[in-house]
């Protein structure tokens, strides 16, 4: 199992996550983080670490972000690792539990 980085991350991108991560499976992207899940060994550090609850084990996830499995997947191949916590954009807090924030998303 691996944990999913979904939608309520796309223009937040808070980055308190990637510290606590032992194998450093967080990827960045320009206003989106994605978790590779060929290196995420489930050790559940991550998800209580978000501010804005955008981790989810892979098992938990909302029937409506289970795609964003995929995306972490594709994303993850070709975006580079991020170990280090980040500030968060200037306008995160604007777009915190934004619906449909799909369309926003940078590659």
């Amino acid at each position: 199992m691996t944990y999913v980085v979904t939608e309520n991350c796309i223009r937040c991108k808070y980055t308190d996550c990637v510290e606590v991560c032992p194998v450093d499976c967080f990827h960045e992207g320009p206003n989106f983080l994605v978790i590779d899940p060929e290196e995420c060994i489930d050790c559940s550090l991550c998800e209580p670490e978000c501010p804005i609850n955008a981790i989810y084990a892979e098992d938990d996830l909302p029937e409506d972000q289970k795609h964003f499995l995929d995306l972490n997947i594709e994303l993850a191949a070709h975006w580079p690792v991020i170990t280090e916590m980040k500030d968060a954009p200037a306008d995160a807090a604007d777009w915190e539990g934004k619906p449909g924030k799909l369309e926003h998303l940078e590659r």
